[in-house]
């Protein structure tokens, strides 16, 4: 048997930009990833669209039917994710007690947190399974040495936990020609999106970026996928254990705020349909003084108040 798995990372150690780094790993057998990306594929050429899928990028709900209809089916499939979480703050003190620099903690991070980040998904594989680990191409990860301490690692912690499974290689790949790093990465982006509460900030990326999320854990049983299937580890320097915790804390409070969210504004926009029955969602959006990269999501609210089916132009 085949196995890949699918390493990225966001908002880098020693490049901070937040209170927080985040590494993901994103795995299944070959054949399920081959399956995943035809499929995906598929979606991309029924929309006629041939551009990269990056959550940082989604700063226009024109693209909604291609991260909707991409990530509801990912969440469908029988994947796992893990993601781990740096306290940068925790980092920095230790590089201090340490006489390091951020760059080179960094490099004896990628010694130790690869057996935390792939060991929930490893552990399961059988004796003999060929692992392939894909990791975006970078000079960067190069000169780091990312390549080799993921190999060697990964074979470490499999013989001495006798799993006997083998990684015959951390195989650099460009991301815009793959569709599992894009996977990876975007749904990366959005628990990064929903830990660090950016849904509460005003900007209009912020709220297209919302109602993206909102109506894909909406959509049948996605909310229990999401949970069952992406799990969070929380390092913060000041614990010898590493803290497994649950993803469904964000989503409640993200839920909470984005439906309360949601009833406001479809207030007023019942009010503005009271006054001007038989428009159209553009006519409407230009009454509302909503932003055209907002449209699809004035026409989901249309959609909830006319038919009770938020995500029914959009499926």
């Amino acid at each position: 048997m085949k196995y890949q798995l699918y390493f990225d990372e966001s908002n880098k150690l020693d490049q901070p930009n937040g209170g927080y780094s985040y590494y993901g790993a994103y795995g299944a057998n070959a054949s399920v990833i081959n399956d995943i990306t035809s499929n995906v594929i598929s979606i991309y050429d029924s929309l006629n669209t041939k551009s990269e899928m990056h959550f940082r990028e989604y700063k226009d709900d024109k693209h909604i039917k291609k991260y909707f209809r991409t990530l509801n089916y990912v969440l469908n499939q029988n994947v796992n994710i893990n993601i781990f979480i740096v306290n940068n703050e925790d980092a920095k003190n230790t590089a201090v007690k340490m006489n390091v620099d951020l760059t080179e903690l960094r490099k004896l991070f990628y010694v130790k947190i690869p057996e935390r980040l792939f060991y929930g998904i490893t552990r399961y594989l059988q004796s003999g399974t060929d692992v392939e680990i894909f990791v975006d191409s970078s000079d960067e990860y190069e000169k780091l040495g990312l390549y080799t301490k993921l190999k060697e690692q990964m074979n470490a912690h499999s013989a001495y936990r006798n799993k006997c499974y083998k990684v015959h290689a951390a195989i650099p790949l460009d991301s815009k020609i793959s569709i599992p790093l894009q996977i990876i990465d975007t749904l990366m982006g959005i628990v990064v999106f929903l830990m660090e509460k950016a849904y509460k900030t005003a900007s209009s990326t912020s709220k297209i970026k919302s109602d993206l999320i909102y109506r894909l854990l909406i959509e049948g049983t996605n909310i229990q996928f999401f949970q069952k299937q992406i799990t969070l580890y929380k390092w913060e320097g000041n614990e010898e254990q590493i803290s497994e915790i649950p993803v469904s804390q964000y989503i409640t409070e993200f839920l909470v705020y984005k439906t309360q969210y949601d009833l406001q504004e479809m207030g007023k926009f019942r009010e503005i349909m009271l006054r001007n029955p038989h428009l159209d969602a553009k006519e409407y959006r230009k009454l509302i003084e909503y932003p055209n990269a907002r449209l699809r999501m004035l026409q989901g609210y249309f959609d909830e108040i006319t038919t009770g089916d938020r995500n029914i132009s959009i499926r």
